[in-house]
């Protein structure tokens, strides 16, 4: 019941000091990223010992070498971030909402993004 919860705090404690400097964790994602090739060698490098360090890493959902990452309904490339555009059409498409409750879920779905 609390795994992701549990696999952040963890996270939190693997990858301390450089969290945030060119790592995100967010549920069961760790995001590496660098401003040039050189750099994204080293950080990775790093994520990866300490990953093997305390035996938490699956190969199988591993990708590297990105130059278009679909992350938290958005796109990061080279170009910076920007919202996914699938996404967005699927907010274009909801219903129009009829009762306050249906208001309070659209506003979570669209403040996301804001």
């Amino acid at each position: 019941m609390n795994a992701l919860a549990m696999f952040q705090a963890l996270m939190n404690t693997i990858f301390g000091d450089v969290m945030r400097k060119f790592i995100l964790v967010f549920f069961d994602n760790i995001l590496v990223y660098s401003p040039d090739w050189e750099s994204h060698m080293r950080h990775l490098t790093m994520v990866l010992e300490l990953l093997q360090t305390h035996q938490v890493a699956n190969r199988k959902r591993s990708s590297f070498g990105q130059i278009l990452v679909e992350y938290l309904g958005h796109i990061i490339s080279l170009e910076g971030v920007a919202m996914d555009p699938s996404k967005v059409q699927s907010v274009l498409q909801c219903l129009v909402p009829k009762n306050a409750k249906s208001v309070r879920g659209f506003l979570g779905l669209t403040g996301y993004y804001y």
